[in-house]
């Protein structure tokens, strides 16, 4: 079991794009076996990615199980985000960002593209905002050197629990225009997301 210090928001690793993996080796399954150990070692992680523990490979792990259930560990290796619609607006955390939590503008449906620890392809749909929607999101964010903060509805609210905790204000170069995201959660009403999946745990606590 090997569990790596997390790299926290300010450090420049995670603002560098990820690059592809051409072969699942030794090395990317010792990755793997790395970033779940990370991971599993935090009550409230329920993903992580590669950079946050140093790498620079595109590849990033969920385990979406609930207390009392088993593990439902997934790995997506070369993701690719291939549709996304709807908007809504998601409470998140990060575990690059310890007790940060703030509301972000996210896609409610996405269909991505990944293979798993073999190389094998496989295509999965997540929709109404669900909890593997918007973590499947956060996490392939950090692939492209983006962060859940960027997405932030709030960037004075948002600073302001950053200072709180020692960290970095948001960087406007990085600061994500969403108006199109912005106005259709306006249109709705909604502030929040109003189920289960709203409670702080990261990535994103999460969500």
């Amino acid at each position: 079991m090997t569990v790596l210090k997390i790299l926290t928001y300010g450090n420049e690793v995670l603002r560098t794009p990820s690059k592809e993996v051409h072969k699942v080796s030794v090395k990317i399954q010792k990755i793997v076996d790395d970033l779940f150990d990370t991971m599993y070692s935090y009550d409230n992680g329920i993903g992580l990615a590669a950079p946050q523990i140093g790498y620079n490979y595109r590849i990033f792990v969920l385990d979406l199980a609930k207390d009392g259930e088993p593990p439902n560990p997934a790995v997506f290796i070369n993701p690719k985000i291939i549709k996304k619609w709807g908007a809504l607006s998601s409470f998140e955390g990060c575990l690059s960002f310890p007790d940060v939590y703030t509301y972000v503008r996210r896609y409610e449906n996405i269909i991505v593209k990944a293979q798993n620890l073999k190389g094998r392809s496989f295509t999965l749909e997540a929709k109404n905002g669900s909890l593997l929607s918007r973590a499947i999101q956060h996490e392939y964010d950090h692939l492209e050197g983006i962060l859940f903060v960027d997405h932030a509805r709030s960037r004075f609210e948002t600073d302001k629990l950053l200072a709180e905790k020692g960290l970095p204000q948001i960087n406007s170069d990085y600061l994500m225009e969403e108006e199109e995201l912005e106005k259709e959660i306006l249109e709705k009403g909604s502030n929040s997301i109003q189920n289960e999946d709203n409670i702080p745990r990261d990535t994103p606590n999460c969500c």
